[in-house]
């Protein structure tokens, strides 16, 4: 039995991976944003913004298919980044606050 469709073609037929993935590389190519891009990009943004939002490293885990949490912390390492440039930034001891 086939999992339901997330994606479906005009025919209402589910769409292969190769081709979601195809049109997804396509359209930010299209962007000229100079950057390359697949599905993955668009999993892995979307993991990290929850992460960054205050979702639980487990419940990410759980949305991504991981076995192990070792996998999914390598999205922790983005929010550990963004949270010590937060830190500089706006921390009253931080010398970037000073006038």
């Amino acid at each position: 039995m086939l999992a339901q469709a997330f994606f479906l073609s005009g025919y209402g037929e589910r769409m292969s991976a190769t081709y979601v993935g195809n049109w997804v590389t396509k359209m930010v190519k299209a962007t000229d944003i100079g950057k390359r891009g697949s599905c993955h990009l668009f999993r892995h943004s979307c993991a990290t913004h929850m992460l960054e939002n205050g979702a639980d490293v487990r419940l990410i885990q759980q949305l991504l298919g991981h076995a192990w949490l070792d996998t999914t912390q390598i999205y922790t390492d983005v929010a550990i980044k963004a949270l010590k440039e937060t830190h500089a930034r706006t921390h009253p001891s931080s010398k970037a606050n000073e006038a």
